[in-house]
């Protein structure tokens, strides 16, 4: 492997498409989380599939590694060019190629950012509906397998992704699926490559499905004395059929942190933000229905958002929770985590990581999209602490251990990256083995973001 050479014959070919500052190299190593720095040795900027092809068939030849980038919000290190290489920025692929408004779909770039989409949708009364909070890229939340805050109501990447055009380990471009809403032939590629980080193939064009904007929204916010209460509320109005956009779950230490971050004003207790799309008619059912649910556990304060104005301020601080979870902190890193269990066991979850981080002396957030069973916490640690950081990888470990017991998974957001490679046997067990052949098959140098998702070999 000669990392050198690869350069080199980079910049002869796509000149100041390369950059070699070492600005550049220090930004592409940092991440928002507790991971140390790792700054790549070259970052490339292409323009086009053609630049990503040019990319990876030198690096190929040179077997150097080959990490790619998006908006860089990943929460399991996904993006840190840990062996060293090239990091692939799409920040130059960020055109809407196609807005097909009789098919609700669209074709766009990998560096398109989900605000730039939706900005760009405005006319046609059209919105891309995913929403993990941070502004994140296209090939990035469908490489990482991305949800978010509306994921109860219209799914995550793998339920919004039509087709794919992506390079493979050896400059090969593919195309899978098509505009057509379903298929029945060939291996699904696709959704092979969603949730792959950056491991498989590199996606450089999506096609997406696009929905339509609802004609009434209104949003709210409801207390209850616990979080048994609120989680219980949530169980409940699923299991009915109410149809929610959104419904996220604070406990009183998001809520703390939000009220020292943003200035909030909540009463110290756990808290449900909520959602409801549709007609006005439908809308005043929706959330008639919920209120007569939430009435059942107790809840209070209830406040409605019905204003534009109104309703970004309040989801601007829930996808400000990483930040305010800082705060609660004092100004600590935060190490995130999430899992992912069925709902009838999500009060249990939940309550189990309340617990566990008292017992273990730290400083936790809580707070989730509950409509599907998936929450998160986050651990306020001083990665100079090595007591604390320890404490925290054991809070993470007995959290998995929760899920998996539960009948859930060690994530049901973040993805795998760094951070939770170590709890993929538990979880997989004999099925890595598969998992391992793909990998060896479509990048057998291992230059595809190496060192991801799948644990070596030898660990268990």
């Amino acid at each position: 492997m000669s990392i050198k050479s690869a350069i080199d014959a980079l910049i002869a070919q796509l000149g100041d498409k390369i950059n070699t500052s070492q600005a550049d190299l220090t930004l592409h190593g940092q991440n928002e989380t507790y991971f140390p720095n790792t700054p790549p040795d070259a970052v490339a900027y292409p323009t086009s599939t053609e630049d990503v092809c040019i990319i990876v068939k030198i690096c190929a030849d040179h077997s150097c590694p080959i990490t790619p980038v998006g908006a860089a919000s990943s929460l399991e290190g996904q993006h840190l060019a840990t062996a060293g290489g090239v990091s692939l920025d799409f920040r130059d692929m960020k055109q809407v190629l196609e807005v097909n408004s009789d098919d609700l779909n669209c074709v766009v770039q990998a560096g398109v950012t989900r605000k730039e989409l939706n900005q760009h949708l405005r006319s046609t009364g059209l919105f891309f509906p995913v929403d993990p909070g941070a502004d994140a890229s296209m090939g990035g939340m469908a490489a990482t397998r991305a949800s978010g805050t509306t994921a109860v109501r219209y799914g995550t990447m793998r339920e919004n992704i039509l087709a794919l055009e992506a390079v493979l380990a050896d400059g090969t471009v593919i195309r899978t699926g098509s505009a057509a809403r379903k298929a029945s032939n060939g291996y699904d590629l696709t959704h092979l490559l969603i949730g792959s980080e950056g491991t498989l193939g590199i996606i450089t064009k999506l096609t997406l499905k696009l929905h339509g904007l609802p004609e009434a929204t209104t949003a709210a916010t409801c207390r209850f004395d616990t979080v048994d209460d609120a989680v219980n509320c949530v169980i409940a109005t699923i299991q009915c059929g109410i149809p929610m956009a959104r419904i996220e779950l604070l406990d009183h230490m998001m809520v703390r942190g939000f009220n020292k971050y943003s200035d909030a004003g909540l009463p110290e207790v756990p808290h449900l933000f909520l959602e409801f799309h549709g007609s006005p008619a439908a809308v005043e059912d929706q959330r008639a229905a919920f209120s007569e649910i939430a009435h059942e556990y107790g809840a209070s304060g209830w406040k409605t958002a019905d204003t534009t104005e109104d309703r970004t301020a309040l989801w601007a601080m829930r996808h400000d929770a990483h930040y305010a979870s800082a705060a609660l902190g004092n100004g600590k890193h935060v190490w995130p985590t999430d899992v992912c269990v069925p709902i009838s066991k999500l009060a249990e979850a939940v309550g189990q990581a309340q617990r566990d981080a008292e017992k273990l002396g730290l400083t936790a957030t809580i707070v989730g999209h509950v409509g599907d069973g998936n929450f998160h916490a986050g651990l306020s640690v001083d990665p100079n602490d090595p007591d604390e950081m320890k404490r925290a990888e054991q809070f993470t470990g007995d959290l998995c251990k929760t899920a998996l017991r539960l009948g859930g998974t060690v994530s049901g957001e973040h993805g795998i990256g760094l951070g939770k490679q170590r709890y993929m046997q538990a979880e997989h067990g004999d099925a890595l083995t598969p998992m391992r052949a793909i990998k060896a098959a479509l990048d057998p140098k291992n230059i595809l973001n190496p060192g991801k998702m799948l644990p070596p070999t030898n660990e268990k």
